[in-house]
């Protein structure tokens, strides 16, 4: 069983994709997300959240994703899977372990 710890978590809201229903700031129990004044939920105490991913797994508009901050967490099948999607997208892994692109899609060393 893991241990759900406070601020290993990054949660990433994706504005165009929220419809502003507001189950995820309603009924996070660290109260992370709240809506804003366009209706729209925010993260507003990353560092609360348990990454229980209940907001991630409710969210109706798949615009909510909660990931780990620290490589070290990710289990080494989730690693390994994601470098082999990053060989096959030629993008840099979580790990960063690869080159990274710039902006401009050029990849820097």
């Amino acid at each position: 069983m893991s241990v759900k710890r406070k601020g290993n978590s990054t949660v990433t809201i994706f504005p165009d994709w929220c419809k502003g229903c507001g189950i995820c700031a309603a009924f996070c129990p660290a109260k992370v997300m709240e809506l804003n004044d366009q209706g729209k939920a925010v993260v507003i105490r990353e560092e609360e959240c348990i990454n229980c991913g209940f907001c991630e797994l409710h969210c109706p508009d798949f615009a909510i994703m909660v990931r780990p901050k620290v490589d070290d967490e990710i289990p080494a099948v989730c690693r390994a899977v994601l470098e082999k999607a990053a060989r096959r997208t030629d993008r840099p892994a979580a790990s960063g372990g690869a080159a990274e692109k710039t902006g401009s899609g050029k990849k820097k060393e």
